[in-house]
């Protein structure tokens, strides 16, 4: 099962680091031995079975962490999976601050990582919450009712656009700012984009 083969074009991510150096050579060590292969994705080591992510390294000021693509699919009978915001429904973290707890869980995290590609063999998915179920926020609602070119617009979008949407509009306490962000992306929905796009 192993491969243990570095990817050079992952190399720079690694050598640039300076917070988490040890932590992240360590870790990739550890997912190498589990015979998956690095890729760079979204700036990251990304590890991946027959073409399928399966885990990735990433760091932040406070911790770094070994993330699982579909953490909520594993067992977790360690209780050591963490989900990074109450949005994201299929990743899970688990998050280091020192050398030494990867060290300790190094056992752990190969079962884990064992347990993440079975699940991919089997074909498991995350059943994720359609967009149906997130709440649309009244100021929208009311220009959806008032411009039936936006309702249409905004309906023609793909799943995870208009979620992307919907938790903007939602997330303000106030009206007036929930309104504001509504007038600021109409055009952008007219436009048939994304948030972020």
């Amino acid at each position: 099962m192993t491969n243990n083969i570095m990817n050079p074009k992952v190399d720079f991510f690694f050598n640039k680091a300076d917070k988490w150096k040890k932590e992240y050579e360590l870790l990739r060590k550890i997912v190498l031995d589990c015979g998956l292969t690095e890729e760079l994705k979204w700036g990251c080591p990304c590890y991946t079975f027959q073409n399928s992510n399966i885990v990735l390294i990433h760091g932040f000021k406070e911790y770094c962490a070994l993330l699982f693509h579909k953490g909520a699919l594993l067992k977790d009978i360690e209780s050591i999976l963490i989900q990074q915001t109450e949005n994201v429904q299929a990743a899970r973290q688990v998050r280091f601050t020192n050398l030494q707890e990867i060290v300790e869980l190094e056992s752990i995290l190969k079962a884990y990582i064992y347990e993440a590609i079975e699940v991919e063999k089997a074909g498991l998915k995350v059943d994720l919450k359609k967009t149906k179920a997130y709440t649309v926020a009244e100021e929208f609602q009311t220009k959806l009712d008032e411009m039936p070119e936006l309702k249409a617009a905004f309906e023609a979008l793909t799943p995870g656009r208009q979620r992307g949407y919907l938790l903007h509009f939602s997330a303000p306490k106030q009206s007036k700012t929930r309104a504001s962000r509504v007038e600021n992306c109409i055009e952008q929905i007219l436009d048939g984009k994304g948030l972020n796009d």
